[in-house]
């Protein structure tokens, strides 16, 4: 079942966005070479325990995982692409870091994600994580009323599919709400016109996820969590909890 948001519910998970945003500043900020991402989970801990607000990812376990989320960020590093769990894994110098992190405020969700160097980029890094951010515009902006789903994902995946790389077709965005993971899914590929329609008040996470070695295959990790990309190759994920209005997209996660 799709729900639309009344315009003071956007207000107040515009208020989880925001706890979000600095959540990730936070986290951004402390990376660097020698740090753990279990560190960089305390930081965004803390940030959200100040704020008043919940962890969204914190314990949560969906039918497939083994088990409850033991952190508050996914941190997925180099070929990792999502779902990595913080822990004593220290970066080094020109790792790619995705970081993800979800809020709860006064009963309302956020979710937003981000992706950096610490230390020396790659320049391949840097052209797969511009396209990224690009994608994820382009899909923010395709985000209009009367629309539908599949103008967002045409939007994202032509980014992506014209700078070779892969989409995988398992994860993608999703509705927001009372949940974090609420219909409708948002492939990050597809054909426009397609999909649920886009109504003001249904709130969505964009979120781009592309891989640099231009195959789409996923591979599972030996913690059931984390997915790695099938061919080792680096990967980058950046995300936007983002509102339909009848003025056009409100981006809620921003900082």
């Amino acid at each position: 079942m799709i729900e639309l948001k009344s315009s003071g519910e956007l207000d107040v998970m515009r208020e989880a966005g925001r706890v979000v945003a600095r959540a990730l500043h936070a986290v951004r900020e402390h990376a660097a070479p020698g740090i753990s991402t279990g560190e960089l989970d305390a930081v965004a801990r803390a940030v959200i325990d100040d704020a008043g607000a919940q962890p969204l990812f914190l314990g949560y376990q969906p039918r497939w995982a083994p088990s409850p989320f033991p952190g508050v960020i996914c941190a997925s590093v180099n070929d990792a692409v999502v779902h990595g769990i913080p822990g004593p894994l220290r970066l080094a110098d020109g790792d790619l870091v995705s970081i993800d992190c979800g809020a709860r405020l006064e009963g309302w969700c956020a979710d937003a994600a981000i992706t950096f160097t610490t230390g020396t980029p790659d320049p391949r890094d840097e052209v797969l994580l511009a396209t990224a951010e690009q994608a994820l515009t382009d899909g923010i902006a395709a985000a209009q009323p009367g629309g539908r789903v599949g103008d967002i994902s045409h939007a994202v995946g032509i980014v992506g599919r014209s700078a070779g790389y892969g989409i995988p077709a398992p994860v993608g965005g999703h509705g927001v709400g009372r949940e974090m993971h609420e219909a409708p899914f948002v492939p990050n590929d597809g054909a426009p016109g397609a999909g649920p329609p886009l109504r003001p008040g249904l709130v969505l996470a964009l979120e781009p996820i592309f891989l640099a070695g231009g195959a789409d295959a996923l591979r599972d990790g030996a913690d059931g969590w984390t997915l790695f990309t099938d061919d080792e190759s680096r990967a980058a994920h950046v995300e936007h909890t983002v509102a339909i209005t009848a003025e056009g997209p409100r981006v809620l996660t921003l900082p």
